[in-house]
């Protein structure tokens, strides 16, 4: 049985969630919350090595993700297996993301931002914009997809969604506490680090992570865009109400 998550992080490849919002998953499902993850591609494509088959990559990647996801104390792992560098904004991928919004019900969701300028991957950029078109308006409207209603999966309102590696971050994570969780849940993906020194990586990680956090009370952070939808639920109009 699947569970209401706090926090769904949708991430577009295996690693990248760990580079965006590990130490951010790690702190909150300290705390008790609940914590889901989705990953639109297993990343078969990700790797210079010629000898390795997309379909033994995938199989890899997708064990390292979750190896990183229990680390993390993520309650579950959905694997959507669109085709790594071939995601598209489209019906059916908005769709795929909508049904698992209004089954797990975040209160807040988790992605990449879509509006990097120049030099972004481009399944980066559509996870972001598929995801921000999900959760507004499509997965708050009855009428987006009557169909749902069938399966049992009512529309549902986010309250808020973090975009990572925003160029006009507005929201700071401290994980001062978790950082280290955050390092060692990044070293699951052995396949993706394999021509990184371990202590330079980290240092490196210690280095970006401390930079976010200027100006903070804290040492280190992870930041984001934050876009707040709680105004668009409908229970926001009726208090507001004379």
């Amino acid at each position: 049985m699947s569970i209401k998550a706090d926090i769904m992080v949708i991430t577009p490849h295996p690693d990248d969630a760990e580079f965006g919002v590990a130490g951010t998953v790690a702190r909150l499902t300290g705390e008790g919350k609940q914590a889901v993850y989705v990953a639109c591609t297993s990343g078969e494509k990700g790797t210079s090595d010629r000898t390795m088959q997309p379909e033994q990559l995938a199989r890899i990647r997708e064990q390292e993700q979750q190896a990183a996801a229990e680390l993390l104390g993520v309650r579950e792992v959905v694997f959507m297996r669109y085709p790594d560098q071939g995601l598209e904004d489209t019906p059916e991928f908005r769709k795929d993301i909508v049904r698992l919004i209004r089954k797990f019900k975040p209160e807040t969701v988790v992605t990449a931002d879509p509006y990097r300028r120049y030099v972004w991957h481009r399944d980066h950029r559509i996870t972001g914009q598929v995801v921000l078109d999900a959760v507004f308006p499509f997965a708050r409207d009855y009428w987006a997809y009557p169909d749902l209603i069938d399966e049992g999966l009512e529309p549902h309102t986010v309250n808020a969604v973090l975009f990572w590696a925003a160029e006009d971050s507005n929201y700071r994570s401290d994980i001062t506490e978790t950082f280290d969780i955050k390092y060692d849940a990044l070293c699951c993906h052995k396949s993706q680090l394999r021509d990184f020194n371990p202590d330079e990586m980290k240092s490196f990680l210690r280095q970006f992570c401390e930079k976010l956090a200027e100006g903070e009370e804290f040492e280190l952070a992870e930041a984001f865009h934050r876009l707040d939808f709680s105004r668009y639920h409908p229970s926001y109009y009726k208090d507001k109400r004379p």
